[in-house]
């Protein structure tokens, strides 16, 4: 491990949604091992007790249980760890799903439901309950993971997806406008295709090579971590990644 004076990210606490396996792991792990203290958070204990375990090389990892679409949870949640470091300078909003039918032929107002609850209404709990801390300090860090989808529709995400994510886009870009002169940035991040879980549930099976092709977890994560430890005056408000063969217009 590198020295701690070396460390852009040192004694920074950083939360991470969705943090026990794919972009949100990788991300834990490069702030980890930039010397945050880094809390992740998810709805399954084991998934991320086995992330911990992972991340024991490299630095201090917490993790908590908790549901982001549910609020009372997202509150407590920012008590517990306001009480215990004192403060959360960087939020990143990465707890994502989808669902495999989600065609507009296919897709259950159920699901629909769903699909905000998490990837919308979760970012704007955890944003809601994080930013008066941040006022007061008059700084902080909030990435937003959204998506290519939430650029422009993507019938491969399918439409609640997308439109989750375009609110998602919204949301964090507002937040920039209105909280910038508080000295909060607030930045979203839009990834093309990453070899993720979320694969998992795609309506079509997904080939070991196509997911050799994509982005890996660990690219998405260079974009964050290149973000978060830009200096106070700087600010990247919105950040397109996505594999080299895949077009974007």
């Amino acid at each position: 491990m590198r020295e701690q004076e070396n460390m852009r990210l040192k004694d920074k606490v950083a939360l991470v949604t969705g943090g026990a396996t794919g972009i949100g792991l990788a991300v834990a792990r490069q702030f980890s091992e930039e010397g945050a203290k880094v809390v992740i958070c998810g709805r399954t204990e084991e998934r991320l007790r086995d992330a911990v375990k992972k991340m024991s090389d490299v630095g201090e990892v917490h993790f908590f249980v908790v549901d982001v679409s549910a609020r009372a949870q997202v509150d407590a949640l920012i008590t517990k760890i306001i009480g215990q470091f004192g403060r959360i300078d960087i939020l990143v909003n990465n707890a994502g799903v989808n669902v495999v039918q989600r065609a507009m032929d296919q897709l259950t107002p159920e699901s629909w439901d769903y699909i905000m609850e998490v990837n919308s209404t979760g970012s704007f709990n955890l944003a809601y309950a994080v930013l008066p801390h941040m006022r007061v300090r008059k700084e902080g860090v909030i990435i937003s993971i959204s998506s290519i989808a939430g650029c422009r529709p993507s019938d491969l995400g399918g439409a609640a997806y997308s439109a989750s994510k375009h609110a998602m886009t919204a949301f964090t870009k507002t937040i920039s406008l209105e909280e910038g002169r508080r000295g909060i940035r607030a930045t979203v991040i839009s990834p093309g295709e990453v070899d993720t879980p979320l694969l998992e549930v795609r309506p079509v099976p997904v080939s070991e090579e196509h997911r050799a092709q994509i982005l890996q977890s660990e690219d998405v994560a260079a974009a964050v971590l290149f973000v978060a430890k830009l200096p106070p005056r700087a600010h990247v408000l919105e950040l397109i990644i996505k594999p080299t063969a895949q077009a974007f217009t």
